[in-house]
Protein backbone atom coordinates (compact mmCIF):
# COMPACT_ATOMS: atom_id res chain seq x y z
CA UNK A 1 0.00 0.00 0.00
CA UNK A 2 1.31 3.41 -0.95
CA UNK A 3 0.14 6.53 0.84
CA UNK A 4 0.46 10.17 -0.18
CA UNK A 5 1.06 12.57 2.67
CA UNK A 6 -0.31 16.09 2.72
CA UNK A 7 1.09 18.36 5.49
CA UNK A 8 -0.58 21.72 6.16
CA UNK A 9 0.20 24.59 8.55
CA UNK A 10 -2.36 27.31 9.20
CA UNK A 11 -2.12 30.21 9.35
CA UNK A 12 0.89 30.23 7.07
CA UNK A 13 2.01 33.76 7.97
CA UNK A 14 1.14 35.52 11.23
CA UNK A 15 2.53 37.09 14.38
CA UNK A 16 4.88 34.99 16.50
CA UNK A 17 2.27 34.62 19.25
CA UNK A 18 -0.30 32.99 16.96
CA UNK A 19 -0.40 29.17 17.30
CA UNK A 20 -0.23 27.14 14.10
CA UNK A 21 -2.41 24.17 13.22
CA UNK A 22 -0.19 21.41 11.85
CA UNK A 23 -2.07 18.50 10.27
CA UNK A 24 -0.88 15.49 8.28
CA UNK A 25 -3.44 13.78 6.06
CA UNK A 26 -3.19 10.78 3.79
CA UNK A 27 -1.03 8.61 6.04
CA UNK A 28 -1.53 4.89 6.38
CA UNK A 29 -3.85 4.32 9.39
CA UNK A 30 -1.75 3.22 12.37
CA UNK A 31 1.54 4.12 10.72
CA UNK A 32 4.16 6.21 12.42
CA UNK A 33 4.71 9.69 11.04
CA UNK A 34 7.77 11.72 12.03
CA UNK A 35 7.67 15.51 11.87
CA UNK A 36 10.93 17.45 11.87
CA UNK A 37 10.91 21.23 12.28
CA UNK A 38 13.83 23.52 11.40
CA UNK A 39 14.10 27.28 11.90
CA UNK A 40 17.02 29.54 10.97
CA UNK A 41 17.40 32.03 13.83
CA UNK A 42 19.93 34.72 14.82
CA UNK A 43 23.26 34.42 13.05
CA UNK A 44 21.80 31.90 10.63
CA UNK A 45 21.96 29.14 13.27
CA UNK A 46 19.41 26.44 12.57
CA UNK A 47 17.30 25.18 15.48
CA UNK A 48 15.48 21.87 15.21
CA UNK A 49 12.97 19.59 16.90
CA UNK A 50 11.40 16.25 16.00
CA UNK A 51 8.39 14.24 17.07
CA UNK A 52 6.88 10.93 15.94
CA UNK A 53 3.12 10.34 15.96
CA UNK A 54 0.77 7.49 15.11
CA UNK A 55 -1.79 8.23 12.40
CA UNK A 56 -5.42 7.71 13.40
CA UNK A 57 -7.97 5.49 11.62
CA UNK A 58 -8.48 8.21 9.01
CA UNK A 59 -4.75 8.46 8.34
CA UNK A 60 -4.51 11.83 10.08
CA UNK A 61 -2.05 13.35 12.56
CA UNK A 62 -3.21 16.58 14.24
CA UNK A 63 -0.40 18.08 16.32
CA UNK A 64 -2.86 20.15 18.36
CA UNK A 65 -4.75 16.96 19.27
CA UNK A 66 -2.19 14.16 19.32
CA UNK A 67 0.70 13.45 21.67
CA UNK A 68 3.90 12.13 20.09
CA UNK A 69 5.06 8.62 20.93
CA UNK A 70 8.66 9.85 20.94
CA UNK A 71 10.60 12.96 20.17
CA UNK A 72 11.70 16.33 21.48
CA UNK A 73 8.66 16.86 23.70
CA UNK A 74 5.91 14.93 25.43
CA UNK A 75 2.17 15.46 25.68
CA UNK A 76 -0.16 17.43 23.43
CA UNK A 77 1.21 20.78 22.33
CA UNK A 78 0.23 22.55 19.14
CA UNK A 79 3.57 24.39 19.05
CA UNK A 80 5.76 21.73 20.63
CA UNK A 81 7.87 21.54 17.47
CA UNK A 82 8.85 25.18 18.05
CA UNK A 83 9.35 25.53 21.81
CA UNK A 84 11.28 22.23 22.05
CA UNK A 85 13.81 23.25 19.39
CA UNK A 86 17.53 23.14 20.18
CA UNK A 87 20.33 24.80 18.21
CA UNK A 88 22.40 22.76 15.78
CA UNK A 89 25.58 24.25 17.24
CA UNK A 90 24.58 23.20 20.75
CA UNK A 91 25.31 26.60 22.27
CA UNK A 92 23.32 29.43 20.68
CA UNK A 93 20.69 31.17 22.81
CA UNK A 94 19.40 34.04 20.67
CA UNK A 95 16.10 32.86 19.23
CA UNK A 96 15.02 36.07 17.47
CA UNK A 97 15.78 37.18 13.91
CA UNK A 98 18.21 39.95 13.04
CA UNK A 99 16.92 42.44 12.19
CA UNK A 100 13.92 42.07 14.47
CA UNK A 101 11.49 42.97 11.67
CA UNK A 102 12.73 40.02 9.59
CA UNK A 103 10.50 36.93 9.41
CA UNK A 104 11.23 33.65 11.14
CA UNK A 105 10.52 30.79 8.73
CA UNK A 106 10.04 27.27 10.05
CA UNK A 107 10.07 24.32 7.66
CA UNK A 108 8.35 21.13 8.80
CA UNK A 109 9.01 17.83 7.06
CA UNK A 110 6.71 14.83 7.50
CA UNK A 111 7.83 11.28 6.81
CA UNK A 112 5.79 8.13 7.15
CA UNK A 113 7.49 4.81 7.69
CA UNK A 114 5.18 1.80 7.81
CA UNK A 115 6.64 -1.17 9.69
CA UNK A 116 5.49 -4.81 9.38
CA UNK A 117 3.47 -6.14 12.28
CA UNK A 118 2.81 -3.48 14.88
CA UNK A 119 2.73 -0.52 12.50
CA UNK A 120 -0.84 -1.13 11.46
CA UNK A 121 -1.96 -1.09 15.08
CA UNK A 122 0.20 1.80 16.16
CA UNK A 123 1.56 -0.26 19.04
CA UNK A 124 5.21 0.02 18.16
CA UNK A 125 7.07 3.09 19.39
CA UNK A 126 10.27 4.37 17.89
CA UNK A 127 13.30 2.11 17.99
CA UNK A 128 16.01 2.98 20.57
CA UNK A 129 18.05 4.62 17.82
CA UNK A 130 15.16 6.89 16.85
CA UNK A 131 14.34 7.73 20.45
CA UNK A 132 17.94 8.70 21.11
CA UNK A 133 18.10 10.73 17.91
CA UNK A 134 14.98 12.78 18.57
CA UNK A 135 15.60 13.40 22.22
CA UNK A 136 19.32 14.00 22.27
CA UNK A 137 21.10 14.01 18.91
CA UNK A 138 18.82 14.96 16.08
CA UNK A 139 21.73 16.83 14.54
CA UNK A 140 23.18 13.51 13.39
CA UNK A 141 20.07 12.68 11.40
CA UNK A 142 19.89 12.86 7.64
CA UNK A 143 18.34 15.80 5.78
CA UNK A 144 14.92 14.23 6.22
CA UNK A 145 15.40 14.32 9.99
CA UNK A 146 15.36 10.52 10.39
CA UNK A 147 18.48 8.40 10.57
CA UNK A 148 18.80 5.76 7.89
CA UNK A 149 19.38 3.24 10.66
CA UNK A 150 16.14 4.05 12.45
CA UNK A 151 14.10 1.39 10.65
CA UNK A 152 15.63 -1.82 9.33
CA UNK A 153 15.33 -1.74 5.54
CA UNK A 154 14.02 -5.32 5.39
CA UNK A 155 10.96 -4.26 7.40
CA UNK A 156 10.22 -0.98 5.62
CA UNK A 157 7.06 -1.17 3.52
CA UNK A 158 6.53 2.45 2.53
CA UNK A 159 8.27 5.76 2.94
CA UNK A 160 6.73 9.02 1.74
CA UNK A 161 7.23 12.63 2.62
CA UNK A 162 5.57 16.03 2.65
CA UNK A 163 6.84 19.45 3.63
CA UNK A 164 5.38 22.82 4.58
CA UNK A 165 6.68 26.15 5.89
CA UNK A 166 5.14 28.78 8.11
CA UNK A 167 6.27 32.29 9.00
CA UNK A 168 6.36 33.96 12.41
CA UNK A 169 6.68 37.75 12.73
CA UNK A 170 7.44 40.02 15.66
CA UNK A 171 6.31 43.12 13.77
CA UNK A 172 2.91 43.00 12.11
CA UNK A 173 1.98 44.69 8.86
CA UNK A 174 2.24 48.46 9.11
CA UNK A 175 4.35 48.51 12.29
CA UNK A 176 7.18 51.03 12.02
CA UNK A 177 10.59 51.10 13.73
CA UNK A 178 12.68 54.12 14.67
CA UNK A 179 16.05 54.35 16.40
CA UNK A 180 16.02 56.89 19.23
CA UNK A 181 19.21 58.82 19.98
CA UNK A 182 18.00 62.10 21.47
CA UNK A 183 17.62 63.81 24.84
CA UNK A 184 20.45 61.56 25.99
CA UNK A 185 18.23 58.50 25.44
CA UNK A 186 19.18 55.30 23.61
CA UNK A 187 16.37 53.06 22.50
CA UNK A 188 14.01 51.98 19.75
CA UNK A 189 10.44 53.12 19.16
CA UNK A 190 7.93 50.81 17.49
CA UNK A 191 4.60 52.27 16.42
CA UNK A 192 1.40 50.47 15.37
CA UNK A 193 -0.17 51.21 12.00
CA UNK A 194 -2.69 54.03 11.83
CA UNK A 195 -2.77 57.62 13.01
CA UNK A 196 -3.48 56.85 16.65
CA UNK A 197 -3.31 58.03 19.29
CA UNK A 198 -2.21 54.76 20.83
CA UNK A 199 -1.62 53.87 24.48
CA UNK A 200 2.09 53.52 25.21
CA UNK A 201 4.40 51.01 26.90
CA UNK A 202 8.05 51.56 27.83
CA UNK A 203 10.05 48.33 27.93
CA UNK A 204 13.14 47.82 30.10
CA UNK A 205 15.59 44.92 29.96
CA UNK A 206 17.28 43.16 32.86
CA UNK A 207 20.87 42.50 33.87
CA UNK A 208 21.86 41.49 30.34
CA UNK A 209 21.38 45.09 29.25
CA UNK A 210 20.72 46.10 25.68
CA UNK A 211 17.47 47.15 24.04
CA UNK A 212 14.52 44.76 24.18
CA UNK A 213 13.28 45.19 20.63
CA UNK A 214 11.45 41.84 20.30
CA UNK A 215 9.00 42.66 23.09
CA UNK A 216 8.57 46.23 21.82
CA UNK A 217 7.80 45.03 18.30
CA UNK A 218 5.18 42.61 19.58
CA UNK A 219 3.57 45.23 21.84
CA UNK A 220 3.34 47.55 18.81
CA UNK A 221 1.81 44.74 16.77
CA UNK A 222 -0.98 44.67 19.35
CA UNK A 223 -1.70 48.39 19.20
CA UNK A 224 0.74 50.01 21.65
CA UNK A 225 3.32 52.69 21.00
CA UNK A 226 6.26 50.70 22.36
CA UNK A 227 9.52 52.30 23.43
CA UNK A 228 12.35 49.88 24.26
CA UNK A 229 14.77 51.99 26.30
CA UNK A 230 18.33 50.83 26.84
CA UNK A 231 20.29 51.90 29.91
CA UNK A 232 23.52 49.92 29.69
CA UNK A 233 25.29 47.66 27.19
CA UNK A 234 23.92 49.62 24.26
CA UNK A 235 25.29 52.19 21.79
CA UNK A 236 26.86 55.05 23.72
CA UNK A 237 25.71 53.60 27.06
CA UNK A 238 27.73 52.37 30.05
CA UNK A 239 28.93 48.78 29.98
CA UNK A 240 27.53 48.07 33.45
CA UNK A 241 24.38 48.55 35.50
CA UNK A 242 26.21 50.14 38.45
CA UNK A 243 25.14 53.66 39.47
CA UNK A 244 22.26 54.04 37.03
CA UNK A 245 20.26 57.25 37.69
CA UNK A 246 16.48 56.82 37.91
CA UNK A 247 16.02 60.27 36.37
CA UNK A 248 17.13 58.78 33.05
CA UNK A 249 13.94 56.69 32.92
CA UNK A 250 11.75 59.64 33.88
CA UNK A 251 13.28 61.49 30.94
CA UNK A 252 12.39 58.48 28.78
CA UNK A 253 8.75 58.58 29.89
CA UNK A 254 8.59 62.34 29.30
CA UNK A 255 10.07 61.92 25.82
CA UNK A 256 7.60 59.16 25.02
CA UNK A 257 4.67 61.36 26.05
CA UNK A 258 5.89 64.34 24.00
CA UNK A 259 6.63 62.20 20.97
CA UNK A 260 3.60 59.95 20.62
CA UNK A 261 1.02 61.85 22.73
CA UNK A 262 -0.43 58.54 23.95
CA UNK A 263 -4.14 57.84 24.12
CA UNK A 264 -5.56 58.82 27.52
CA UNK A 265 -2.01 59.85 28.49
CA UNK A 266 -1.47 56.14 29.21
CA UNK A 267 2.15 55.05 29.67
CA UNK A 268 2.72 51.59 31.17
CA UNK A 269 6.08 50.16 32.18
CA UNK A 270 7.07 46.59 31.29
CA UNK A 271 10.31 45.10 32.62
CA UNK A 272 11.87 41.71 33.19
CA UNK A 273 14.24 40.52 35.93
CA UNK A 274 16.27 43.59 37.00
CA UNK A 275 13.90 45.44 34.70
CA UNK A 276 11.02 43.99 36.75
CA UNK A 277 12.60 45.41 39.89
CA UNK A 278 13.12 48.68 38.04
CA UNK A 279 9.55 49.17 36.83
CA UNK A 280 8.20 48.69 40.35
CA UNK A 281 10.78 51.16 41.66
CA UNK A 282 9.93 53.70 38.94
CA UNK A 283 6.21 53.34 39.63
CA UNK A 284 6.89 54.10 43.29
CA UNK A 285 9.35 56.93 42.60
CA UNK A 286 7.47 58.72 39.81
CA UNK A 287 3.87 57.63 40.45
CA UNK A 288 2.32 60.49 38.49
CA UNK A 289 4.14 59.36 35.33
CA UNK A 290 3.34 55.63 35.44
CA UNK A 291 -0.12 54.42 34.41
CA UNK A 292 0.44 50.68 34.98
CA UNK A 293 3.28 48.32 35.90
CA UNK A 294 4.07 44.89 34.42
CA UNK A 295 6.85 43.07 36.24
CA UNK A 296 8.20 39.88 34.70
CA UNK A 297 10.04 37.78 37.33
CA UNK A 298 10.53 40.93 39.43
CA UNK A 299 12.02 41.71 42.82
CA UNK A 300 10.25 43.25 45.80
CA UNK A 301 13.59 44.64 46.93
CA UNK A 302 16.30 46.94 45.65
CA UNK A 303 19.37 44.87 44.82
CA UNK A 304 23.04 45.61 44.42
CA UNK A 305 24.64 45.57 40.98
CA UNK A 306 25.31 41.81 41.22
CA UNK A 307 26.37 40.08 37.99
CA UNK A 308 26.03 43.23 35.88
CA UNK A 309 28.34 45.31 38.10
CA UNK A 310 31.25 47.46 37.11
CA UNK A 311 34.19 45.33 38.34
CA UNK A 312 35.84 48.46 39.72
CA UNK A 313 32.83 48.95 42.02
CA UNK A 314 31.96 45.34 42.75
CA UNK A 315 28.78 43.31 42.87
CA UNK A 316 27.84 44.66 46.29
CA UNK A 317 27.95 48.22 45.01
CA UNK A 318 24.78 50.22 44.25
CA UNK A 319 22.62 49.83 41.18
CA UNK A 320 20.24 52.78 41.30
CA UNK A 321 20.86 56.46 42.03
CA UNK A 322 18.27 59.14 42.83
CA UNK A 323 19.30 62.78 43.09
CA UNK A 324 22.85 61.53 42.71
CA UNK A 325 22.66 59.33 45.81
CA UNK A 326 22.65 55.52 45.87
CA UNK A 327 19.47 53.84 47.04
CA UNK A 328 19.85 51.33 49.91
CA UNK A 329 19.92 47.75 48.70
CA UNK A 330 19.46 44.32 50.26
CA UNK A 331 23.18 43.45 50.37
CA UNK A 332 24.08 46.67 52.18
CA UNK A 333 25.01 46.02 55.85
CA UNK A 334 23.30 42.64 55.59
CA UNK A 335 24.25 40.32 58.47
CA UNK A 336 23.28 37.05 56.78
CA UNK A 337 23.94 37.55 53.06
CA UNK A 338 26.49 35.23 51.46
CA UNK A 339 27.59 34.66 47.88
CA UNK A 340 28.94 31.21 48.76
CA UNK A 341 25.85 29.22 47.66
CA UNK A 342 26.16 30.84 44.23
CA UNK A 343 29.92 30.87 43.88
CA UNK A 344 30.79 27.43 45.19
CA UNK A 345 30.40 24.07 43.50
CA UNK A 346 30.38 23.11 39.83
CA UNK A 347 28.36 25.04 37.23
CA UNK A 348 25.67 25.76 36.35
CA UNK A 349 25.16 28.01 39.36
CA UNK A 350 21.82 29.14 40.81
CA UNK A 351 21.96 32.81 41.72
CA UNK A 352 18.74 32.45 43.72
CA UNK A 353 20.57 30.47 46.39
CA UNK A 354 22.64 33.51 47.35
CA UNK A 355 19.63 35.79 47.21
CA UNK A 356 17.81 33.66 49.75
CA UNK A 357 20.59 34.07 52.32
CA UNK A 358 20.06 37.84 52.29
CA UNK A 359 16.39 37.50 53.23
CA UNK A 360 17.23 36.20 56.70
CA UNK A 361 18.19 39.71 57.82
CA UNK A 362 14.76 41.26 58.42
CA UNK A 363 16.17 44.74 59.02
CA UNK A 364 18.08 44.71 55.73
CA UNK A 365 14.97 43.48 53.92
CA UNK A 366 12.89 46.33 55.31
CA UNK A 367 15.50 48.93 54.35
CA UNK A 368 15.63 47.60 50.79
CA UNK A 369 11.89 47.18 50.21
CA UNK A 370 10.49 48.97 47.19
CA UNK A 371 7.62 51.19 48.48
CA UNK A 372 5.16 49.74 45.99
CA UNK A 373 2.23 51.23 47.90
CA UNK A 374 3.12 54.56 46.23
CA UNK A 375 2.26 53.19 42.77
CA UNK A 376 -0.88 54.87 41.40
CA UNK A 377 -2.02 52.30 38.90
CA UNK A 378 -2.69 48.61 38.35
CA UNK A 379 0.15 46.14 38.87
CA UNK A 380 0.75 42.81 37.18
CA UNK A 381 3.41 40.32 38.29
CA UNK A 382 4.59 37.20 36.45
CA UNK A 383 6.77 34.84 38.47
CA UNK A 384 8.31 31.37 38.27
CA UNK A 385 8.40 28.81 41.07
CA UNK A 386 11.71 27.30 39.90
CA UNK A 387 13.40 30.62 39.18
CA UNK A 388 17.14 30.00 39.29
CA UNK A 389 18.11 33.66 39.15
CA UNK A 390 16.23 34.92 42.19
CA UNK A 391 13.08 33.93 44.12
CA UNK A 392 10.60 35.78 41.91
CA UNK A 393 7.62 33.85 43.32
CA UNK A 394 8.47 34.94 46.86
CA UNK A 395 9.28 38.48 45.76
CA UNK A 396 5.98 38.78 43.91
CA UNK A 397 4.07 37.60 46.98
CA UNK A 398 5.91 40.19 49.04
CA UNK A 399 4.72 42.86 46.59
CA UNK A 400 1.09 41.73 46.57
CA UNK A 401 1.01 41.44 50.36
CA UNK A 402 2.38 44.95 50.77
CA UNK A 403 -0.14 46.34 48.29
CA UNK A 404 -2.98 44.54 50.08
CA UNK A 405 -1.79 45.83 53.45
CA UNK A 406 -2.02 49.37 52.10
CA UNK A 407 -5.41 48.76 50.43
CA UNK A 408 -4.06 49.48 46.94
CA UNK A 409 -7.03 50.97 45.07
CA UNK A 410 -6.08 49.53 41.67
CA UNK A 411 -6.05 46.04 40.21
CA UNK A 412 -3.25 43.71 41.33
CA UNK A 413 -2.67 40.47 39.42
CA UNK A 414 -0.06 37.81 40.11
CA UNK A 415 0.50 34.72 37.98
CA UNK A 416 2.96 32.19 39.40
CA UNK A 417 4.03 29.39 37.08
CA UNK A 418 4.76 25.90 38.40
CA UNK A 419 8.11 24.35 37.34
CA UNK A 420 8.91 27.44 35.25
CA UNK A 421 12.19 29.35 35.32
CA UNK A 422 13.42 32.91 35.03
CA UNK A 423 13.06 33.29 31.25
CA UNK A 424 9.37 34.10 30.82
CA UNK A 425 9.12 35.67 27.37
CA UNK A 426 6.11 35.25 25.06
CA UNK A 427 4.87 32.52 22.70
CA UNK A 428 6.09 30.79 20.62
CA UNK A 429 9.87 30.54 21.01
CA UNK A 430 12.34 27.80 22.02
CA UNK A 431 12.54 27.30 25.78
CA UNK A 432 15.22 24.62 25.95
CA UNK A 433 18.42 26.60 26.63
CA UNK A 434 18.36 26.78 30.43
CA UNK A 435 22.10 27.12 31.06
CA UNK A 436 23.93 30.25 29.94
CA UNK A 437 26.97 32.45 30.49
CA UNK A 438 25.78 35.72 32.01
CA UNK A 439 26.12 38.46 29.34
CA UNK A 440 28.15 40.70 31.69
CA UNK A 441 29.89 38.54 34.29
CA UNK A 442 30.28 35.42 32.14
CA UNK A 443 29.29 33.24 35.12
CA UNK A 444 27.77 29.92 33.99
CA UNK A 445 24.32 29.88 35.51
CA UNK A 446 20.86 28.41 35.11
CA UNK A 447 17.61 30.31 35.02
CA UNK A 448 15.81 27.17 36.18
CA UNK A 449 12.58 25.66 34.97
CA UNK A 450 11.79 22.94 32.46
CA UNK A 451 11.17 23.51 28.74
CA UNK A 452 7.49 22.49 28.76
CA UNK A 453 6.72 24.55 31.86
CA UNK A 454 8.57 27.54 30.44
CA UNK A 455 6.55 27.24 27.23
CA UNK A 456 3.29 27.24 29.21
CA UNK A 457 4.47 30.30 31.14
CA UNK A 458 5.32 32.09 27.90
CA UNK A 459 1.88 31.45 26.43
CA UNK A 460 -0.30 32.09 29.46
CA UNK A 461 1.61 35.13 30.70
CA UNK A 462 1.35 36.91 27.36
CA UNK A 463 -2.40 36.33 27.10
CA UNK A 464 -2.80 37.65 30.64
CA UNK A 465 -0.62 40.71 29.96
CA UNK A 466 -2.69 41.64 26.93
CA UNK A 467 -5.92 41.36 28.92
CA UNK A 468 -4.39 43.33 31.81
CA UNK A 469 -3.26 46.16 29.56
CA UNK A 470 -6.59 46.35 27.74
CA UNK A 471 -8.42 46.64 31.06
CA UNK A 472 -5.94 49.21 32.39
CA UNK A 473 -6.37 51.37 29.30
CA UNK A 474 -10.16 51.09 29.49
CA UNK A 475 -10.16 52.12 33.14
CA UNK A 476 -7.86 55.03 32.39
CA UNK A 477 -10.17 56.18 29.61
CA UNK A 478 -13.21 55.85 31.89
CA UNK A 479 -11.51 57.88 34.62
CA UNK A 480 -10.97 60.64 32.08
CA UNK A 481 -14.55 60.46 30.85
CA UNK A 482 -13.48 59.09 27.46
CA UNK A 483 -14.52 56.03 25.51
Amino acid sequence: MTSSLILTATPADALIDVPRHLVVRGATPGAQVTLTARTARAGGVVWHAQATFVADADGTVDVSRDAPVSGSYQGVSAMGLVWSQVPDDGKSRDVFPQPIVAPLVTTVDAQEVGVDGAASTGATSASPALSGETRHAVGSATASGVSTTDVPSAQAKTSCRSSVSFTQRLAGEGVTRRDVREDGLVGTLYLPPGEGPHPAVMILNGSGGGINEPRAALYASHGYAAFALGYFKGPGLPDYISNTPLEYFKRGMDWLRRTVRPAHDFVALSGQSRGGELVLLLGATFPEAVSAVIGYVPSALIHSAQNACDPAIGREGPTWLLDGKPLPHIWENNRTASWAPFDEGPPPHRHAKAMLTALDDADAVERARIPVEKIRGPVMLLSAEDDGSWPSSLYSRMVTERLAAHAHPHAVEHLDFDRAGHAIVFPFVPTTQLVYAHPVSGKISTGGGEPDANAIADERSWAAVQAFLAQAVAERAHSQGQS
